[in-house]
């Protein structure tokens, strides 16, 4: 299959038009067009469904276009990584992380690491899937256990206790337990008890809810539950770190608290030496640290 013609497809693709996509590859339109009707009688295929609005990919094009997606990604992380024995530090990271961690700690600190290196391309991967490393799913994980997966380097950096928080305005509505007997009266914000979570979360979720409640509120990741206890709902099941970036935030019964959840960073072996993954490491270390010593004060 021509190289060439399927960068062209590519880039007609993504740009989803004729004339756009010969504007970034500097050719006109009808030879970018005698390109794509080139590719389609070599595959004896249709790739795109042509009408006034542009263009749109048929099943066979999707097809298509996922592969050279793909493509397009593996090229650019082997520049990277080509790249990685300069000094510069820039190129793709695919840094994989629960929904949790990376929309309530990690997202909101990543403005000072492209302040330090505005030529990164950071794909933050947000799930609850343990993504496998070796297999390149992505290059760095943040995850809430130590990975079980073999050839990783491994990095514990803090431990995370679940916690219950409310906002100031909901508790001087409402009033403040003074135990968690309490808790029937007043609306419990968490996550769904069948919801992807640690087991210690999920735990404390169970001890919480084995009593009656007045009404409750759950959603499947914590940044729907911070979003409404922000917003006056309730009182909330919520890892501590929140309480860095959200002072306002009320700390309610400090008895109730599930165990240490463990948060460990790790990538391949094979990026030991990767200048990326070694920027955005010491990054995440200094994070943590500066938290630390912000919660010690």
């Amino acid at each position: 299959m021509d190289w060439d013609k399927l960068r062209i497809f590519h880039a007609v693709a993504d740009a989803g038009s004729l004339t756009h996509a010969g504007d970034t590859l500097k050719l006109s339109q009808s030879a970018v067009s005698r390109q794509i009707r080139a590719l389609e009688e070599s595959l004896d295929a249709i790739l795109f469904h042509r009408h006034a609005r542009g263009l749109i990919l048929t099943e066979q094009g999707e097809v298509l276009f996922a592969a050279t997606r793909d493509m397009s990604r593996s090229l650019e992380t082997a520049a990277a990584r080509i790249r990685d024995a300069e000094d510069e530090v820039y190129g793709e990271l695919r840094v994989t992380s629960t929904t949790g961690f990376g929309t309530l700690f990690l997202a909101p600190r990543l403005p000072a690491l492209y302040a330090q290196y505005p030529d990164l391309k950071i794909d933050l991967m947000l799930e609850e899937r343990v993504l496998d490393l070796p297999m390149r799913e992505a290059d760095v994980a943040i995850r809430m256990k130590e990975p079980s997966q073999a050839d990783l380097i491994r990095k514990r950096l803090m431990s995370v206790t679940m916690r219950l928080y409310a906002s100031e305005e909901y508790l001087r509505a409402n009033g403040t337990p003074e135990t968690v007997d309490d808790l029937t009266d007043f609306r419990l914000i968490s996550q769904n008890i069948t919801s992807a979570q640690v087991s210690v979360g999920a735990q404390l979720i169970r001890e919480l809810t084995a009593r009656p409640l007045r009404s409750s509120f759950t959603v499947n990741n914590y940044f729907g539950v911070l979003q409404a206890v922000i917003n006056d709902l309730g009182i909330g099941v919520l890892p501590d770190y929140v309480s860095e970036d959200f002072p306002d935030l009320v700390h309610v019964l400090p008895e109730v608290a599930s165990g240490d959840i463990p948060v460990f960073l790790a990538y391949p072996e094979e990026l030991r030496h990767s200048r990326r993954i070694a920027a955005f490491r010491d990054f995440v270390v200094e994070e943590i640290v500066a938290y630390r010593r912000a919660r010690q004060n």
